[in-house]
């Protein structure tokens, strides 16, 4: 681990160059050194029904944030002004994944935004508000508060396994009706865009890429396969995960 002085110092190079390979090593190194705190923050949220890795890769990602946006010249430890964005980055994941379908993120907001209205204004008055008085007590427009509240719609779950008919004797389901996804036609694009890079890892990166997202194993899997202790696998997956990231990017 670094000490304070050369945590700096590493900040200051990474804010100084213009060379995108020194940046990427730089930053993996950053994340290193503060991938501690990031699964201290995933542990909080454990206990919601997601696997401790996966959020540890959610919070890696308000953590990289963090670092391209941090300032030297703010007087706060870098740790204190990455948590509120690695806490964050997880509550979002956690607010997405409760939308029965994808909605974009301004129209999540603005619903979450017009039901704290229409609450509040119920309680003033007595009765339910009007479109005009939850536009005027928002300050937007009637509009828009249609809009925000027809995507309610997506927060209401139906069960797959709920029959479609009346037949209560080998009726129907909505699952039975839906078809299957196609990953690998979705996924083709990336993988081609990958490909050289992923030529370019290290042997033991490939294999630890192919064990955690085509084999399935977790971490600590990979780490007993491999004869290494899972931290060891998870600053390689991210460094890896970074650096391909960064390929995306650039192509």
């Amino acid at each position: 681990m670094l000490d304070r002085a050369e945590v700096r110092d590493l900040f200051s190079i990474y804010r100084a160059s213009e060379d995108e390979s020194e940046r990427t090593e730089l930053r993996a190194k950053l994340v290193d050194q503060y991938i501690g705190l990031v699964e201290f923050l995933a542990r909080r949220f454990r206990n919601r029904g997601e696997p401790l890795e996966d959020l540890v890769q959610v919070g890696t990602i308000g953590l990289l944030k963090a670092i391209d946006r941090f300032d030297l010249e703010r007087e706060v430890e870098f740790s204190t002004y990455a948590t509120p964005t690695v806490v964050g980055e997880l509550k979002r994941h956690f607010r997405d994944k409760g939308w029965a379908v994808r909605v974009p993120r301004r129209l999540q907001e603005l619903h979450l935004e017009l039901s704290k209205t229409v609450s509040n204004l119920g309680q003033e008055l007595g009765r339910s508000p009007t479109v005009a008085e939850i536009a005027k007590s928002a300050g937007t427009t009637e509009e828009s508060v249609l809009e925000g509240l027809e995507i309610a719609q997506a927060y209401n779950f139906t069960s797959l396994d709920a029959p479609i008919d009346s037949d209560d004797a080998g009726s129907t389901s909505f699952a039975d009706q839906l078809g299957a996804e196609d990953d690998q036609l979705e996924n083709l694009e990336y993988r081609a865009a990958l490909a050289p890079e992923m030529a370019k890892l290290p042997e033991r990166e490939r294999e630890i890429l192919y064990l955690r997202f085509f084999k399935g194993l977790t971490q600590s899997e990979i780490a007993d396969r491999l004869g290494i202790s899972q931290m060891h696998v998870s600053r390689l997956l991210n460094r890896t995960l970074i650096r391909l990231r960064e390929a995306l990017r650039e192509d």
